[in-house]
């Protein structure tokens, strides 16, 4: 098991923008400060959709958690990313997949991987049907 898989210190992704970035208020924290995992949940949903969306070309709704794994808390203050890429797209639907990390005591830069989810999208038409997925336009 690596550094990371223990949920030791890491680094954020270099060369890639996160989708997403927040901090988390004490309104999403437990009574002990843990944030929820629901938010968590719903902050990676949201950073998945952008991505999908631009491959999708138009609208896409939810379809599928495919694995969710919470590796670490996330705390109230923490700076939280959301890295989110296309790893497959299909006739109608893009699977993305999210890679959260959490900035802790700004002052020692401390940084670990909280959460890895993979999330499939089905693009939609305007009357919220499946619709077909266009390919990229090339220049």
């Amino acid at each position: 098991m690596s550094s990371d898989e223990r949920g030791d210190t890491t680094t954020l992704p270099e060369g890639r923008q996160p989708a997403l970035r927040v901090i988390p208020m004490p309104s999403d924290a437990n009574y002990t400060g843990d944030i929820f995992g629901g938010w968590i949940m719903a902050q990676v949903d949201l950073a998945g959709s952008i991505p999908a969306h631009r491959a999708a070309q138009g609208r896409v709704a939810t379809v599928a958690v495919n694995s969710f794994v919470f590796r670490q808390p996330v705390f109230v203050g923490d700076v939280v990313s959301f890295y989110a890429e296309v790893v497959k797209v299909g006739r109608t639907s893009i699977t993305v997949d999210v890679q959260v990390y959490a900035q802790r005591r700004p002052e020692r830069e401390e940084c670990v991987k909280v959460t890895e989810a993979v999330l499939t999208y089905v693009a939609v038409d305007n009357n919220r049907r499946p619709r077909v997925v266009s390919p990229p336009q090339t220049a």
